[in-house]
């Protein structure tokens, strides 16, 4: 099952199983996820969900207890709007009324490329009727590559080693990993599981050794639990898997934060997990908030200054003027990491989730912008093409002109969805293959109606 083992080209998964704990309420189907790497070009993704057997009408057949559900998930690509995925489940599963509090657990698989999608999930109780809706942005960003990658964090209720059982949906990597769609942990279950991978150790060019690091951060930001340790870098890709015990921690929402970093450079990778304490006999004492621990949880907390301006001089785009006067009056390293922290918080296109999408996408972006438009040892993502690129996403449609007779070589980028339809005219004016904007019809931007007498050649 997992990308760490070998892998068809579609993998599809489900099954029922059971846990119980104490806190249950009244919803239907819970539902979580995570992504793995598997290609350069996309992810293996695991859908967690957990029938709630208590809501479940339970049936009777030949003196038997039986609950049945069904299972439907849409993925949609929010691009083209074309449905990757759109499979619905039957599933019977008989139980011990004994015990209502049981959830049925199961897992789905498939090998999504990299992209932007929508998940719908829709559980339905196939004797009431009764169903859930629920609605998911996803954002597929590839982990194989040539620097040091974590891939999600799984979040589990159990993990057995060396488990014997090979056959059940949740073995990989010789581990039988139950998933916890919840993410609701403490009286019941005073131990929070996790499973983590990593990749790209070899190909990375950071020296041998490696700081493998968790915490776990409360609401406030404070850290509760703290846990280190060094790897070598042997192989190219390997599994890394623990437990914290949170019985003794009050209700509340808490983040488990891995990071994986170079110590001799402070580069790294880092990924997070949103999850949920529910202990009522542990009184909670006030805390103060520190935001410095808010920032070092992300991947900001491990970037020197250097690293630290560079990624603002990247997110100037975005950056109103002030923003841009408040960082340059910043004296601090850790002043400027808050503010790091803060900027691309802001911009979160979901900040209840750990994992700040926007910020990886435009990351992304950036990434891509170098490789394209990088000229005369200028990098792409400061050139004109990079800055729109940067700005306003992939265009919808290029028309290039790179041999043209009587005039210099130039590009017309479609963006179809601003302002009902505008276009950005780049052109090498040096002829050094640093394209140039020469007009937009975007308001705000140059605008130049006679742009053309400007690449005439004579």
């Amino acid at each position: 099952m997992s990308p760490l083992n070998s892998l068809k080209t579609f993998i599809l998964l489900c099954f029922f199983s059971s846990y119980s704990f104490s806190q249950i309420d009244n919803r239907l189907i819970e539902f979580d996820y995570a992504q793995f790497g598997y290609d350069s070009v996309s992810n293996y993704v695991e859908f967690y969900y957990s029938f709630n057997q208590s809501v479940l009408t339970i049936l009777k057949n030949n003196n038997a207890n039986f609950v049945s559900a069904t299972l439907s998930i849409q993925i949609e690509d929010t691009s083209s709007h074309k449905k990757l995925v759109d499979k619905t489940w039957r599933v019977s599963h008989e139980v011990d009324t004994s015990n209502i509090l049981n959830s049925l657990v199961g897992v789905i698989g498939f090998l999504i490329p990299e992209g932007n999608y929508k998940v719908f999930v829709t559980g339905t109780d196939s004797a009431s009727g009764k169903s859930r809706i629920m609605e998911e942005s996803l954002a597929v960003i590839t982990y194989i590559g040539e620097s040091v990658g974590i891939s999600d964090i799984q979040l589990a209720s159990k993990i057995v080693q060396d488990s014997p059982n090979k056959n059940s949906v949740f073995y990989k990597n010789s581990l039988e990993i139950i998933p916890i769609p919840t993410s609701v942990f403490g009286e019941g279950l005073p131990v929070v599981f996790f499973y983590c991978e990593l990749y790209n150790l070899i190909k990375d060019k950071t020296k041998n050794i490696l700081k493998f690091n968790y915490r776990v951060y409360d609401s406030h930001g404070n850290i509760v639990r703290n846990k280190e340790k060094f790897i070598s870098k042997a192989i190219d890709s390997r599994v890394e898997l623990g437990s914290v015990i949170v019985n003794n921690l009050p209700t509340d929402s808490y983040t488990l934060v891995i990071t994986l970093v170079d110590t001799s450079n402070n580069k790294g990778a880092s990924s997070a997990k949103k999850f949920y304490i529910f202990n009522p006999s542990v009184l909670k004492t006030d805390t103060v908030v520190d935001k410095s621990n808010i920032s070092l949880a992300s991947e900001f907390g491990s970037m020197s200054e250097e690293e630290l301006d560079d990624l603002f001089n990247k997110s100037k785009y975005l950056a109103s003027a002030s923003e841009t006067d408040r960082y340059e009056d910043i004296g601090t390293v850790e002043g400027k990491r808050e503010f790091l922290y803060n900027f691309w918080k802001s911009r979160d296109n979901d900040p209840s989730t750990p994992r700040n999408d926007f910020y990886l996408q435009y990351m992304k972006r950036v990434a891509t912008a170098s490789q394209r438009f990088t000229a005369m040892s200028r990098p792409g993502w400061k050139s004109d093409r990079g800055r729109v690129y940067l700005t306003y996403g992939e265009p919808s449609e290029i028309e290039r002109f790179p041999n043209q007779i009587d005039s210099k070589p130039y590009e017309i980028w479609h963006y179809n969805e601003l302002e009902g339809g505008v276009i950005f005219v780049f052109a090498d004016i040096t002829g050094f293959s640093s394209y140039q904007l020469v007009h937009s019809t975007l308001r705000g931007e140059l605008r130049d109606d006679d742009w053309q007498r400007r690449i005439v050649t004579y």
